[in-house]
């Protein structure tokens, strides 16, 4: 059916993005083993995968494309309904199954559907959390659809390969297959989208499995099957070492080896083992809050009550933040000053004018301000030891805090706590290993960038002291999880 992104992408109808016909062809072909065998895609969009069987069952909640399907595969049976509310009630079951299931964030998953695809999850041993986007809900339900021996064929998001909810929906599929391959693909499936997706294929519903088949490929070529996978992960040892993501599976075995030696040794040290790390203030309205030198003079704002900032990761052109980058910011007229005032308190007449200004009135309906004490005190305002970069494009950077600024949710701040461990630590900052930690722990974005959630950047791993290094192993991974994330 159609991949809806959590981004919409103008010019296609709700979001929506159906399948290639390569890719279609393919899918149906892994699965279909009899002209008689019956293939339900639960969300079929304009039916590009069952018009290679006809022999199908089709699901499509928008009518428009549940129409357009019936015209194209008439001898399917197409209902236009909500999946999960049907698959609940429904008694009938499928050979195999193939399909692009709706990419919908938590956010938009609610209502009857989304009650009934945590019923479904639940019944087969699966709880996903509230932050669960759609997909991984799709294919629980449909695997509970299948006949022994069933197989099914997907196209997925990436983020199979990192997000949290994954490693549930990996582990109930190995607890129901006795085969889980999943096809990372490093160019786009989906050109048009940010996000990348990879395919999934599992066969002998019915079974177990205890590995899984992984193989990586630069770019999709259709085929009547699966690829030969380049490599089978025993799961236990990827949840052990790998937390169940699999994206570590698209380096070499033996820099992986390299890694794990290095990080579970008694030489490295993880970045949370000294700091703690975690987002800067929430403004509640950035616009208001933040205020260039001009702004600042012209509201006669006293700059006991003004606190310099960084707004954005991408301000973070060095490995320090010091008082000259704060003049360049100021010479540039940016808005780099925070509006920091006390919850309590008598304010300076000029500073109350210009809370009272209809910017201001403004702001203090916005929920974030609304909700607190003061409406106009920031909290959470703290001045880090250093700025690390929450989303990065080539590379990670993280500068130490010698202005005694403060920083937006768009940057991380890190507090040292052991600071004898850090100074040895973060001397190797620059060092492959670890610029291969952060690739390692942080997940792709989309449109090349790299993603630090704090407890993946809690996670990254610095290499000890007088320990040396294969610089190429490390080198040539770096590269190649660069290229995966579509960064060179």
């Amino acid at each position: 059916m159609n991949f809806v992104p959590s981004l919409a992408v103008s010019g296609k109808a709700a979001g929506q993005f159906f399948t290639p016909e390569s890719v279609a062809r393919s899918l149906v072909q892994w699965v279909v083993r009899s002209p008689s065998d019956v293939l339900i895609d639960p969300s079929c969009g304009d039916g590009a995968l069952l018009v290679h069987h006809p022999q199908s069952r089709g699901i499509e909640q928008d009518p428009y494309s549940a129409w357009v399907a019936r015209e194209r595969v008439p001898s399917a049976a197409i209902d236009c309904t909500d999946f999960f509310t049907w698959a609940a009630d429904t008694r009938e079951r499928f050979d195999c199954a193939a399909g692009n299931p709706p990419f919908i964030r938590y956010q938009s998953f609610k209502g009857l559907s989304k009650n009934a695809a945590a019923a479904i999850c639940r019944a087969v041993g699966v709880k996903l959390s509230g932050l669960t986007s759609t997909w991984p809900a799709f294919l629980i339900a449909t695997a509970s659809l299948l006949k022994p021996s069933g197989r099914m064929a997907f196209v997925v998001p990436a983020e199979i390969g990192h997000a949290p909810y994954a490693r549930e929906l990996l582990g109930y599929l190995l607890r129901a297959f006795s085969t889980v391959h999943v096809i990372a693909i490093r160019e786009k499936l989906f050109p048009q989208l940010s996000q990348d997706c990879w395919l999934l294929y599992c066969d002998g519903r019915g079974g177990t499995a205890s590995d899984v088949r992984f193989s990586r490929v630069d770019s999709f070529e259709p085929s009547p099957r699966p690829p030969i996978p380049d490599e089978v992960a025993h799961w236990s040892a990827l949840t052990q070492d790998w937390g169940g993501r699999l994206r570590p599976l698209l380096i070499p075995s033996e820099a992986r080896g390299f890694y794990l030696d290095i990080s579970s040794g008694g030489t490295a040290t993880r970045f949370g083992d000294f700091a703690k790390i975690g987002i800067g203030y929430v403004s509640g309205d950035n616009e208001f809050f933040h205020l260039s030198p001009s702004q600042a003079r012209h509201h006669q704002i006293p700059t006991e009550y003004l606190v310099p900032t960084v707004r954005r990761g991408r301000s973070l052109q060095s490995n320090v933040v010091d008082q000259h980058m704060l003049e360049r910011w100021q010479a540039a007229d940016e808005p780099c000053l925070l509006l920091s005032l006390p919850p309590t308190g008598e304010l300076p007449e000029t500073v109350s004018r210009y809370l009272e200004t209809d910017q201001g009135h403004e702001a203090s309906k916005r929920y974030k301000c609304r909700v607190r004490r003061a409406w106009y005190s920031v909290p959470g305002v703290s001045r880090p030891d250093y700025f690390l970069q929450y989303m990065s494009g080539d590379e990670v950077r993280l500068a130490r805090n010698d202005a005694g600024a403060v920083c937006t949710n768009s940057v991380h701040g890190v507090h040292l706590g052991d600071f004898q461990k850090a100074s040895k630590a973060l001397s190797t900052w620059e060092s492959d290993y670890t610029k291969l930690s952060c690739e390692l722990e942080g997940h792709p974005l989309g449109g090349g960038m790299l993603k630090l959630e704090p407890r993946e950047a809690g996670r990254i791993s610095f290499i000890g002291e007088g320990l040396v290094l294969p610089h190429s192993i490390f080198a040539e991974a770096l590269s190649v999880m660069r290229r995966w994330r579509h960064q060179t």
